[in-house]
């Protein structure tokens, strides 16, 4: 399974607020066998979302958009996922009834537009917040906020799946240009992609569909790398 992640907001763009939750969404994704060919950050611009979505729909298994939910003059996310699909928005009976039932809200309660949906979308209660989450078609519509947003990735999380992949870690202190003729050979002997990855040390990252050639590629390399030891 490919995905698409698609995080909104101007303030991620200026570097007001850190994108915390892309990495958190490739990471859980990641661990469910999901392969992530994209992560994509647009601003609070409907055409910007609305032309990002659609390509995305169209090229990839699932797109997951975060961030822009609610009722106020800068969440325009909703209406950016319903451009892309050419729908109107409307208000959601389902929205509603589930925040009258578990967050004490009636209709009149909430402001002007809270529950409005894409038409013909999947609704997706909030379990942290009050502004629903959607699914229009093969594209998951999310909170910004991390807490809304991962309980409501909670959800969903079983309908993303694909073949897990094991991965192992080895740690050199050697430098990473010195290291290219063992990574070809241990790519050669096992079923393993490699990954290298520069700081303090290098981490060597090991990754297959096959557990124990995983861990034999990582016995391998650590009988032939001088491993790091921290200080």
């Amino acid at each position: 399974m490919q995905v698409a992640v698609v995080t909104v907001g101007d303030e991620l763009l200026a570097g007001d607020t850190v994108n915390t939750n892309a990495a958190w969404l490739c990471e859980e994704l990641t661990e469910r066998g999901v392969s992530v060919e994209r992560v994509t950050t647009v601003p609070d611009r409907v055409a910007d979302i609305a032309r990002v979505v659609n390509e995305y729909h169209a090229e990839y298994d699932a797109v997951v958009v975060t961030g822009g939910l609610g009722p106020t003059h800068d969440d325009v996310t909703m209406e950016g996922v319903a451009a892309a699909f050419g729908r109107a928005l409307e208000r959601n009976a389902d929205a509603e009834e589930w925040l009258e039932a578990n967050g004490g809200y009636s209709a009149a309660d909430l402001v002007e537009g809270t529950t409005d949906l894409p038409a013909g979308s999947r609704m997706l209660p909030n379990d942290e917040g009050v502004a629903p989450g959607a699914v229009v078609g093969s594209v998951y519509v999310l909170p910004g906020v991390p807490g809304e947003m991962k309980a409501m990735f909670a959800r969903v999380a079983d309908e993303f799946a694909g073949e897990r992949t094991h991965v192992r870690f080895v740690h050199t202190s050697e430098p990473e240009s010195s290291l290219i003729e063992r990574f070809e050979a241990v790519q050669s002997e096992f079923d393993v992609t490699v990954g290298s990855y520069p700081g303090d040390h290098v981490r060597i990252k090991l990754a297959g569909a096959d557990e124990e050639a995983v861990e034999s590629a990582a016995a391998w390399l650590e009988a032939r790398v001088e491993l790091y030891e921290e200080a």
